[in-house]
């Protein structure tokens, strides 16, 4: 079973792109309804959720981890792989290389949470791989909070949206890495708004490649994930606009269990 863990629902565009890459594989997920954003919390805060929802998809079979949320990913992956001895999969690194293989003037754009930009762990990354690379990050604190909300098509949004990125555009960006995986359920806002020559990376997308790659060379691995095609989803707070926002990220209903961590 492949376990993924979220601050909330944006974790679900990870489920959905591992759904499309890994059709059949046993999913469970958690959305930490109750305690999102993660990205206003302090990095000590953030390691304790993250280990915490880690050990929870553990005691219910998980074999494979993934840290669905940029913030923990950023802040929490170290302590998580050195609690737990099983493979730990984070949202970063596979988005990092994704963007690298796009840019073209080798110019790109970070947005994310207050956490993971004030981290510098893409900056840091993408110098890393590449000295040359300039990286331009901005902070969109508000953008979790209309997407939990289901704000996906308001004109708030769309200003606040444009906004955010009007510094980055000024750069002359020529890919953007969508920080967090609640952005996707703004992509089409971000693209427009950012200009449809910018190369948009979703991190969603590039992490179920990533574990698609990772087990075609990990038989031990894949051997003990079950495949009876079912996903089992839990939240600790329970919303009705969660049950909506949830079935349109993944195009059909779904049940929901209200656990404490």
């Amino acid at each position: 079973m492949i376990g993924i863990f979220d601050s909330g629902i944006g974790g679900l565009t990870v489920v959905r792109a591992i759904m499309d890459a890994l059709p059949g594989y046993d999913i469970i997920y958690f959305g930490d309804t109750a305690r999102t954003p993660y990205g206003n919390k302090s990095s000590d805060t953030v390691i304790q959720y993250s280990l915490q929802n880690t050990d929870f998809l553990i005691s219910q079979g998980a074999k494979l981890i993934v840290m669905a949320c940029n913030t923990a990913s950023s802040v929490a992956t170290d302590a998580v792989k050195k609690n737990f001895n099983i493979p730990i999969h984070e949202v970063i690194s596979s988005a990092v290389k994704q963007s690298l293989k796009a840019t073209r003037k080798s110019i790109i754009g970070v947005i994310g949470t207050r956490a993971t930009i004030s981290s510098g762990i893409y900056e840091r990354k993408i110098k890393e791989a590449n000295p040359e690379a300039k990286v331009f990050s901005a902070a969109c604190p508000l953008l979790v909070p209309l997407v939990e909300e289901g704000w996906l098509k308001k004109p708030e949004t769309r200003m606040i949206v444009k906004k955010y990125l009007h510094p980055l555009k000024v750069k002359q960006i020529d890919t953007l890495i969508l920080g967090c995986t609640h952005y996707p359920l703004l992509k089409a806002i971000i693209q427009h708004k950012i200009g449809k020559k910018v190369h948009i990376i979703d991190s969603s997308i590039s992490v179920a490649e990533e574990i698609n790659n990772f087990l075609s060379v990990s038989p031990e691995t894949e051997k003990v994930l079950s495949r009876n095609g079912t996903a089992k989803f839990f939240v600790s707070d329970l919303t009705q606009q969660f049950k909506i926002t949830a079935a349109e990220v993944l195009r059909r209903p779904i049940d929901l269990t209200h656990i404490r961590l």
